[in-house]
């Protein structure tokens, strides 16, 4: 009888301890019913993306009246959600100044025997009308004073040329950034113009140059209303045809029609929400997400038709912008422990411009900022994960993975990892001033057909979207940010990543 009551107790007790991980999954999802990511409704989702995605917002081009209005609704939901400005600032704008540059009507440039011609050989990305002869002197990348750059060479009244990007430019706004880096250095040393040699770095010449011949926005310079008027050419050197120039010394002819300028205003959305402790609220936690797209027609610079010629940007980003509406609500209505500044970013495809003001130019000291949190993306193949850029390196991703799973979700690491997608969204401005800056992406594995379908093209409107996935993706991008705002330390780079340095020089 003993030995019966004996094998009975045990049974019961491995049956028990079977029951525990179940109770602990349903006292975790009962905990996660009771928080305001739970109550998001689909409805309203839906409404605001509908919105954002409108035909009447034109595609939400930077700089243009759809832009605007996008800009004007997020602030109001910000007013709406109770959100507090930015410290320093009155309303929830953040000024982002930029140039318009008008298309080229032409311009050649004469080196020895050879003339390069705007549009094929070369693009003029900068100047007034110009027509100038003068010796070339050859400045590596052209960004320092070192030995890889100017090396004291006097450059007044010359045209500088210099090698295309920088050593850790590895994508094309990085290019571009480092691109006008050069260009101040070389008029504030007094040149004539600038040649930078393109070897193929990011994208092949063709598409630089139907890219950058025609209109273009680029940050205008601080404290000035106008571009630099020194020429500044982006020439073909892929086979390097162009080897000569990299000798001082040698006679360039530079003639261009110019490119007229004016300033167009655009503007980061900015609102706060104050921490609950004591302590960590000093510390801030970023969430943002690009409310920009790429416009109407030709803007677009992909297929359309008379019929459908605008690029709503459903996917991109009007999805991101309503989970980022989502955590702002939330949050709003439950702090957590840390404060969170919420961002919704301009320019981004531009080249990640709205973000590189901000990093710039921060309304909460970085220093102060230990997480960002971005969402983007292209769109998505697959509704049963979130895809996350930089899981691995970004300290966060426990919070990240439990996020999901609270919503039915799964999470797939790095996809299309050749696509060098994390410094290729707005994340990568905060990465490379020391932030822990993960990107969270609607489902998706590679970039295959399926994604094209959809990315940057007129089809990506708010009748293609999966509105159940549009509330689970935005629920779990809100809950990963409470999670996060609410740890006990701050999340940090994996040992070694290249970001660990700044993040070091960044939080001392």
């Amino acid at each position: 009888m003993k030995s019966i009551r004996k094998h009975f107790a045990v049974a019961t007790l491995l049956l028990s301890s079977a029951a525990l991980p179940s109770l602990a999954q349903s006292t975790a999802a009962s905990a996660v019913a009771k928080l305001p990511e739970a109550r998001l409704s689909s409805v309203e989702l839906e409404a605001q993306l509908r919105f954002l995605a409108a035909d009447e917002l034109q595609g939400r081009r930077t700089g243009e009246p759809g832009n605007l209005v996008a800009a004007r609704y997020i602030a109001e939901q910000f007013r709406l959600l109770g959100l507090k400005p930015a410290p320093g600032q009155t309303d929830y704008f953040q000024p982002v100044p930029f140039l318009r540059s008008q298309s080229v009507a032409n311009g050649t440039m004469v080196v020895g025997r050879d003339t390069l011609r705007q549009g094929t050989q070369m693009v003029v990305m900068n100047g007034q009308p110009t027509n100038v002869t003068s010796e070339t002197v050859y400045v590596g990348y052209g960004l320092t004073d070192a030995a890889d750059g100017y090396n004291g060479r006097d450059v007044k009244g010359k045209i500088v040329v210099a090698q295309i990007g920088a050593p850790d430019a590895t994508t094309n706004s990085g290019l571009t950034a480092a691109s006008m880096q050069k260009r101040k250095l070389a008029a504030e040393k007094g040149a004539l113009g600038l040649v930078e040699l393109y070897i193929g770095a990011t994208y092949p010449w063709p598409m630089i140059s139907r890219r950058l011949g025609g209109e273009q926005l680029s940050l205008a310079p601080d404290g000035a209303g106008t571009a630099l008027p020194l020429v500044h050419i982006w020439a073909d050197n892929g086979k390097n045809q162009l080897a000569a120039l990299r000798e001082n010394g040698k006679t360039v002819s530079i003639r261009t029609s110019g490119r007229a300028q004016n300033v167009v205003n655009s503007m980061n959305v900015v609102g706060i929400i104050e921490g609950t402790d004591p302590k960590l609220k000093a510390e801030y936690v970023l969430l943002s997400a690009h409310f920009d797209h790429v416009g109407v027609g030709k803007q677009g610079g992909q297929a359309y038709t008379p019929a459908d010629s605008i690029f709503n940007g459903a996917r991109d980003n009007a999805m991101g912008v309503v989970a980022l509406l989502s955590a702002a609500k939330t949050l709003k209505a439950q702090p957590p422990k840390r404060s969170v500044i919420v961002v919704a970013l301009t320019g981004e495809e531009l080249g990640l411009l709205g973000s590189r003001y901000y990093a710039e130019h921060p309304l909460v000291p970085l220093a102060k900022t230990v997480f960002n949190l971005n969402t983007d993306g292209a769109g998505y193949t697959d509704t049963s994960i979130i895809s996350v850029l930089g899981l691995e390196r970004t300290g966060a991703k426990a919070e990240i993975e439990a996020a999901a799973k609270a919503f039915g979700l799964g999470v797939f690491a790095e996809p299309a990892p050749e696509q060098n997608l994390f410094d290729r969204s707005d994340n990568v401005n905060f990465a490379v001033k020391g932030i822990p800056s993960p990107n969270l992406s609607p489902g998706f594995k590679q970039f295959d057909e399926a994604l094209g379908k959809y990315y940057h093209q007129a089809a990506d409107n708010p009748d293609s979207v999966d509105f159940a996935y549009l509330l689970k993706y935005s629920q779990a991008y809100a809950y990963a940010a409470r999670l996060i705002a609410n740890r006990s330390t701050r999340p940090q780079w994996s040992a070694g990543d290249k970001y660990e340095a700044a993040a070091k020089a960044l939080y001392k």
